[in-house]
């Protein structure tokens, strides 16, 4: 494996973890109660939410392209 194959499941796992730290501020009770008065959740949620989704799939692709010749 080589550095490059490395950084993206580095990536990849990072985005999941942001995706699911997203997932539980978008659940949280600050953030239901920012949405039941405003219609919108938390911008932390959001922000967490949209980074996880970006470096989730930055990660997938470095990680499912095939590499080039070995030098």
């Amino acid at each position: 494996m080589n550095m490059n194959k490395g950084i993206s499941i580095g990536l990849l796992v990072v985005g999941v973890l942001l995706l699911v730290f997203g997932l539980n501020a978008w659940h949280s009770v600050g953030s239901q109660v920012s949405e039941t008065v405003t219609g919108a959740p938390t911008n932390k949620a959001i922000w967490l939410l949209v980074a996880g989704a970006l470096l989730s799939i930055i990660g997938l692709f470095g990680t499912l392209r095939k590499g080039g010749p070995s030098v």
